[in-house]
């Protein structure tokens, strides 16, 4: 995204790469998903958000870059940096932030989980700049609020400071430079706290340890393999050796398939609901996966079954940063004396046994400090999400561990391939997860005593398994016409969530910035024209040094400067701002619209009023002004448009129009077609019903139309 880390360390790392720049996440997966980008790298809670709602997109495993996400304030303004610093450090101390994570950096889509936050009505709002097209750090939700992980966290600085809280939604770019004019008190917008910045701005702690990482199309699954037929059925792992596999990414089970199943394609995904979806999909013929995941899994998708017998076991350990010796001898002490006292038998019962969905009460520490542990919630009975609370096994076992150590825990639920990684980088002090100990896997981490011995099976649709019922749907079904994609994308864009909201306010916005900054511009030009044509040089001048400069700048330009540095101390519409910037741009050009149709009418015209007994003015209301109109309207009408369509620029100084307006849409759904047609049809109709407006203007002056329609008066009375 242009201007963030992730440019920068792209052009960094891979120099004879060909960077690109994005504005916003949508335009850029647009544009990877039209074949215009080979990947994208971005942070990783919006590249999850993307795979997610996109399924042939993946995000690589290996992380390009680590960093971390703070709340960015003015300069000037310690107090304020020295109040948000103690409410993220008291959040971050009773758990809120850790929760947090879990409520909205979801694997999954199911619903977000909300705060209800209560703030004040009076006193002096908290401004907060953000960039609401960064789901789920930061986005606009269905009723048109500001939300997501970092619209929360401002709710609750807000609340802990007892001051209202305000939003600002602009672009990315456009943050720094609010925050320095002082339109903004403070950016939480997933902003990665980095040297450069931070001569600009005052950083708080860290509120979020992120990352930039790759996001790239996935292999065509399809590729070179066709669907299974009907009645080619599997009767045991044997006749998969052929087929498309399904597998975590860099699993034991990944490496089993490819060493065991040379001639199988195997497809690496990186959630098990990825997993689950390609087999229900028929993109994939079969999966692996270990036993005790696998049985939440049968569970819930009673169209799958089991391909025989298991195909091979594996011990399952925590693993450790090999410079922390000491964390993993504790472990390994505290396991054995849990085997000992029943505590792990009785964990193995409720998880592996019973299927228990929560936790059991438990002890707590902290005294000592907070261990940082990374997981992935791929499902009971070892890791899941119930309620948006970390459940399962390996959740219990590590509470019941740091418990032993007075020490409070904080998990971060990340992608399977990520989790070694972090924990070599030293971004968590220890990793639980369901993982398998391998040999490879030990040159990188070091593993505790193995706490589950697991079998590993093979299972697909119930329908390719010989003796299936048979009842799940086979591949290659048609594909959906153009109308049911149409009419789906009109109900996922417009009407859930009550989205079209969001394009009637736009829209109203729109209109009233164009007609307003015509109606300001279009007076405004006529006193330029006036000073232009003058021939006195203190009029003249200052009127052709207007001119030059309004039309050798680009708008966007002119309506930054106006709004960041002429308004920097004047607290005021941003809506207005761009009234002015409109329409100052627009003086320019009418002006000498204006100039070249009064210089078109002979001067003799203007001379003979005079000679008649006109007044100058009378002159030119009654004689020039009426023909300058009709030379003119064609081309006033071409700027007007030229106008209306500019408007399009507004939310870089957070105004929601109606381009606004579709970005928040698009990147809530990734619908790259869609809302971008319905803008531009849009804008054509708010064009065509003013084009109608001016043209009956241009046609109540044209002397032509007037004879004509007072010939046929006189006939009809006549």
């Amino acid at each position: 995204m242009t201007g963030s880390t992730g440019e920068v360390a792209a052009r960094k790392l891979y120099p004879k790469a060909q960077v690109k720049t994005f504005d916003d996440i949508m335009d850029a997966v647009t544009a990877l998903n039209a074949g215009q980008l080979d990947a994208i790298i971005t942070i990783y809670p919006t590249a999850l958000q993307v795979s997610k709602k996109n399924p042939r997109l993946h995000i690589l495993e290996e992380r390009v870059d680590y960093e971390d996400t703070s709340a960015a304030i003015r300069k000037d303004n310690t107090r304020l940096l020295k109040q948000i610093d103690g409410v993220i450090g008291e959040l971050k101390a009773d758990g809120t932030m850790a929760d947090m994570e879990r409520r909205w950096l979801k694997p999954d889509l199911s619903p977000y989980e909300e705060l209800d936050i209560k703030l004040p009505k009076t006193g002096t709002p908290l401004r907060v700049g953000v960039s609401a097209t960064r789901e789920p750090m930061s986005f606009v939700d269905a009723t048109g609020r500001v939300t997501g992980h970092d619209g929360e966290l401002a709710r609750l600085i807000g609340a802990r400071l007892n001051r209202p809280v305000e939003f600002y939604n602009m672009k990315f770019l456009a943050l720094i430079p609010a925050l320095q004019s002082g339109k903004i008190d403070v950016i939480i917008s997933g902003m990665t706290h980095t040297a450069e910045r931070a001569k600009k701005v005052s950083f708080t702690r860290t509120y979020y340890a992120n990352s930039q990482v790759m996001l790239a199309p996935r292999p065509d699954v399809t590729e070179g393999t066709a669907p299974v037929a009907a009645g080619a059925v599997m009767t045991g792992p044997q006749d998969i050796a052929d087929k498309r596999i399904a597998v975590l990414t860099s699993s034991v089970q990944d490496r089993y398939a490819t060493k065991h199943y040379p001639k199988a394609k195997i497809l690496q995904f990186d959630t098990v609901s990825d997993v689950v979806m390609a087999l229900k999909a028929g993109k994939a013929d079969a999966a692996l996966f270990d036993e005790s995941p696998l049985r939440d899994v049968l569970r819930k998708n009673p169209e799958f079954g089991l391909l025989g017998k298991p195909l091979f076991s594996t011990p399952m350990g925590v693993g450790f940063s090999k410079n922390r010796a000491d964390l993993r001898v504790a472990f390994d002490r505290w396991l054995a004396d849990n085997r000992a006292n029943g505590t792990y038998d009785a964990m193995k019962r409720r998880w592996m046994d019973e299927g228990a969905t929560q936790l059991p009460p438990l002890p707590q520490g902290g005294g000592r400090g907070t261990l940082i542990v990374g997981t992935m919630s791929a499902g009971l009975p070892f890791v899941a999400v119930h309620n948006g609370e970390l459940v399962g096994f390996d959740i219990e076992m590590i509470r019941r561990f740091a418990a032993s150590l007075d020490m409070d825990v904080r998990f971060t639920d990340m992608q399977f391939g990520a989790l070694i990684p972090a924990l070599a980088a030293g971004k968590v002090d220890m990793i639980s997860a369901s993982i398998a100990i391998t040999d490879e896997r030990k040159q990188q981490i070091d593993f505790g005593s193995s706490y589950f011995n697991g079998q590993v099976y093979a299972f697909a649709r119930k329908d390719r398994i010989a003796g299936g019922d048979g009842t799940v749907a086979l591949a290659g079904a048609k594909p959906e016409s153009f109308l049911k994609r149409t009419a789906d994308s009109f109900r996922i864009n417009i009407l859930q969530e009550n989205r079209y909201h969001l394009i009637l306010d736009g829209l109203l916005t729109t209109v009233v910035i164009a007609i307003l900054a015509t109606v300001f511009g279009t007076l405004l030009g006529g006193l330029v024209c006036f000073m232009r044509m003058s021939s006195r040089a203190i009029l003249n001048v200052p009127a052709r040094i207007y001119i030059a400069i309004l039309r050798g700048m680009p708008v966007l330009v002119l309506l930054m400067l106006i709004f960041y540095v002429v308004f920097a101390s004047v607290d005021i519409n941003p809506v207005l701002v761009a009234v002015i910037a409109f329409g100052l741009n627009f003086a320019a050009y009418a002006a000498e619209i204006y100039r070249s149709g009064i210089s078109g009418i002979d001067k003799g015209q203007s001379e003979a009023g005079i000679a008649m007994g006109f007044t100058r003015l009378q002159t030119f209301r009654f004689i020039i002004l009426p023909q300058t109109i009709q030379r003119i309207l064609p081309v006033y009408k071409g700027e007007f448009i030229s106008l209306v369509k500019m408007t399009s620029i507004v939310g870089y100084i957070a105004v929601q129009d109606l381009t606004k307006a579709s970005d928040i849409i698009r990147s809530r759904t990734f619908d790259a077609f869609f809302p971008l047609v319905m803008v531009a049809v849009l804008y054509f109709l708010i064009a065509w019903v003013l084009m109608q407006a001016i043209e009956y203007l241009e046609c109540a002056t044209d002397p032509k139309t007037r004879r004509r329609k007072m010939r046929h008066n006189l006939q009809e009375r006549a």
